[in-house]
C-alpha cells in the first residue's frame, strides 16, 4: 500500500506532484518572487509603460537657454587657469589676452617704417599688444620657433644697435620687432648703457627663458648702423628665414669701415678748419686750425693702439689745437688765436652722446640717460684738462695774453655766405667722421646749412637769445632728419648728427675754460652754464623735431578707432 509523499525534502525546498508520482523541487527564482503584500499600490503591472518623470524632478537653472535657441557661435569657450593661454581646445583658438576693447590687428606689411610700429606696440602694456598676422616661421615641419637661436641674434642685432650710438627705445623696438617676427610674442627686451638681456615666457605655466649681452665695444658707424637697420625691416616686413638673417648680419659685421683713417684725419682737420671760420677765421686761421686736430687725431690713435682709456685720449686730443693757438698768441701775429683753439673744440666736442642721452631721458630711460650724460661729462672734463693745461702754461709764460680773449671776434663777425659755407663743410666733415653711406651725406650737409641759416637769421636779424635760436634750429634738424628717415626706411641719426656740428657751443666752452685759466671763476662758470644750456638745447630741439614728426602721422596698423601712439610714461608727477 502507498503511503503520502513527504511534505519536505532532505534540502527543505517545497515539492509538488507532477502527476506520475515524483516531486519537483521549486527554484530560486520562485523563491525571489516577492509577494502580492510587497507590491506597491503605485506600481503599474507588467506590461505597462512607466509614465514621464514629474517636472520638479529636474530643476532647470534660470541661466540656461530655452529649448529650440542655440548658443551664439562668437561665445568663446572656457579655458582652464592651467591651461596654457593661446591654446587650442577643439577646433576653435583661445586668445592669449583680451583687453577690454577687443584684440587690434596690426599689419606687418611694409606699410610704415618698423620703427613706428614696434615703437606702437613697445609703449603698449603686453596684454593690451595687438597680436600681428604673420605666418609663424619654423625650424622644421611641425615645429615651433627656435627660441634660443633666436634669442641670441636679437641680443646680437641690439649691441650693433647701442654700440652704434642709437637710442634706447630704437634698440629696445629693433629687438622686439625681430623676436615678435620669428614667432616669440611674449617678450619682454630691457636695455640699458652697457648690457642687454630679453625675456621671453612661452605660457603663464612654462618657465620663462632669459639670455643677456654685455656692450663692451663702442665704435661710431653709421654705416654699419643703416645696414643693421635695412636687415630688421627684412625681418619684420619681408619675413626672411633666420638663416637668411644670420647670413646677413655675418655680412655686415664683415663689412669694412667706408672711409680709411686718413679719410678721418683730413676730415677732423677740415671739420676744425670750418669752426674756425664760423667764428671769424681767416685762411691761416683755418690751416692753423685744421693742422692742430689732425695733429691731435692722430696722438689720441696712438693712444687708444696703447690701449689708454677714452678720458685720455681726448685730454691728449685737445692738447695741439690749444697749443698752436698759443703759439700765436706768444708771437704777438695778427692771428686770431682765439679762433684756433675754438676750431679744435668742435671737432670734440660729444655732441652725439648728449643728444643720446637727453634722448633717452625724455623718453623714460633714466638709467641709460644717467650713463650716457656721466660719459659725457667725463669726455668734457678731460677736453677742459687738455686745454687748461696747454692754457695755463701759457699765461705762466706771459699772463698778459690778452688775444686769447675771443669776446669781441665772436661777436662781432657776421658774414652770412662765409658761415653758411663754412657749416655746410663742418658737416660734411661730421659725415665722414661718422662713416655715414655715401648717399646720406648730401642731406646731412644740407640739413647743416639749414640749421646754421636758422640759428643766424634768428639771432643777428630778429636779434633772439642764442638759446632758444639753437633749440629752434636742432627740431628743425630732427625734423627733417626724421623725415628723411621714414622715407628711406632707416635711422634718423645719420642725417641729425651732422647736422647739429655747426651749433656746438666751441665757442662758449672756450671762453668758459679761458676765464678759470686767468682765475675769473664766475665768468668761467657763467660761460660753462651757456654752453650747457646750448648743448641741452640742441638735444631736446632735436629729440622734439622728431616727436612732432611723428605726432601728425597716425599710428600704423591700429583699426580701433582712438588708439593713439602712447607716451612712454604718464605719471601726472606723481
Amino acid at each position: 500500500m502507498a503511503s503520502d509523499p513527504p511534505r519536505g525534502s532532505s534540502n527543505g525546498g517545497s515539492g509538488r506532484s507532477n502527476g506520475n508520482g515524483t516531486s519537483e523541487q521549486a527554484g530560486p527564482a520562485d523563491e525571489r518572487k516577492p509577494s502580492d503584500e510587497a507590491r506597491s499600490a503605485f506600481t503599474p503591472p507588467l506590461g505597462v509603460p512607466l509614465p514621464p518623470p514629474p517636472e520638479e524632478e529636474h530643476p532647470t537653472s534660470e541661466f540656461a537657454l530655452p529649448d529650440g535657441l542655440r548658443p551664439d557661435a562668437s561665445i568663446e569657450p572656457e579655458g582652464s587657469a592651467f591651461a596654457p593661454p593661446g591654446g587650442t581646445t577643439g577646433q576653435t583658438r583661445l586668445p592669449t589676452f583680451t583687453p577690454p576693447h577687443g584684440i587690434p590687428v596690426l599689419s606687418l606689411t611694409k606699410e610704415a617704417p618698423w620703427q613706428d610700429r614696434m615703437r606702437t606696440m613697445l609703449r603698449m602694456p603686453i596684454h593690451e599688444r595687438p597680436v600681428p598676422e604673420r605666418a609663424e616661421r619654423t625650424e622644421e615641419e611641425g615645429g615651433g620657433p627656435a627660441v634660443p637661436r633666436v634669442l641670441d641674434l636679437t641680443l646680437r642685432i641690439g649691441e650693433i644697435l647701442l654700440a652704434g650710438g642709437e637710442g634706447a627705445e630704437d634698440v629696445e623696438a629693433a629687438m622686439f620687432g625681430v623676436a615678435h617676427a620669428y614667432g616669440l610674442e611674449r617678450v619682454e627686451p630691457t636695455v640699458t648703457f652697457t648690457l642687454l638681456s630679453i625675456s621671453y615666457q612661452p605660457s603663464l605655466v612654462d618657465d620663462p627663458v632669459t639670455a643677456s649681452r654685455t656692450v663692451r665695444r663702442r665704435g661710431v658707424d653709421y654705416n654699419r648702423l643703416s645696414a643693421v637697420f635695412g636687415l630688421v625691416d627684412e625681418i619684420t616686413s619681408e619675413g626672411i628665414s633666420l638663416e637668411e638673417a644670420y647670413r646677413g648680419l655675418a655680412e655686415i659685421r664683415r663689412n669694412r669701415h667706408p672711409y680709411p683713417s686718413w679719410a678721418l684725419t683730413l676730415s677732423s682737420g677740415l671739420l676744425s678748419g670750418a669752426a674756425s671760420m664760423l667764428v671769424g677765421g681767416g685762411t691761416l686761421v683755418f690751416v692753423a686750425a685744421a693742422i692742430g686736430s689732425m695733429l691731435g687725431d692722430r696722438i689720441a690713435w696712438l693712444a687708444s693702439a696703447r690701449g689708454l682709456p677714452e678720458f685720455y685720449q681726448f685730454v691728449v686730443a685737445a692738447m695741439p689745437p690749444a697749443a698752436i693757438g698759443l703759439v700765436f698768441a706768444l708771437a704777438h701775429s695778427n692771428v686770431q688765436s682765439s679762433a684756433v683753439i675754438t676750431g679744435g673744440l668742435f671737432a670734440l666736442i660729444p655732441g652725439r652722446a648728449l643728444v643720446a642721452s637727453v634722448q633717452d631721458g625724455l623718453t623714460g630711460y633714466y638709467i641709460t640717460a644717467a650713463a650716457r650724460l656721466l660719459e659725457v661729462g667725463y669726455l668734457i672734463v678731460g677736453i677742459v684738462v687738455g686745454v687748461l693745461s696747454v692754457l695755463y702754461i701759457g699765461l705762466q709764460v706771459d699772463p698778459g695774453l690778452k688775444r686769447l680773449n675771443p669776446e669781441q671776434a665772436l661777436q662781432l663777425y657776421n658774414e652770412p655766405g662765409v658761415q653758411i659755407a663754412a657749416s655746410m663743410l663742418l658737416a660734411l666733415a661730421f659725415c665722414v667722421l661718422l662713416q655715414q653711406e655715401r648717399h646720406t651725406v648730401a642731406f646731412a650737409t644740407l640739413n647743416g646749412g639749414v640749421a646754421w641759416v636758422v640759428y643766424g637769421a634768428l639771432t643777428v636779424t630778429a636779434g633772439f637769445n642764442a638759446v632758444p635760436s639753437t633749440a629752434i634750429a636742432a627740431g628743425l634738424v630732427g625734423l627733417f632728419g626724421q623725415l628723411l628717415s621714414r622715407y628711406r626706411y632707416a635711422s634718423a641719426l645719420p642725417y641729425v648728427t651732422a647736422a647739429i656740428g655747426p651749433l656746438l657751443p666751441g665757442s662758449a666752452t672756450y671762453f668758459g675754460l679761458l676765464n678759470f685759466a686767468q682765475g675769473n671763476l664766475l665768468e668761467g662758470f657763467s660761460s660753462l652754464i651757456k654752453a650747457a644750456s646750448l648743448a641741452l638745447a640742441i638735444a631736446v630741439g632735436v629729440n622734439l623735431g622728431g616727436e612732432v614728426a611723428r605726432l601728425f602721422l597716425r599710428a600704423p596698423g591700429l583699426t580701433e578707432a582712438g588708439a593713439g601712439r602712447r607716451a612712454a610714461k604718464r605719471t601726472r608727477g606723481f
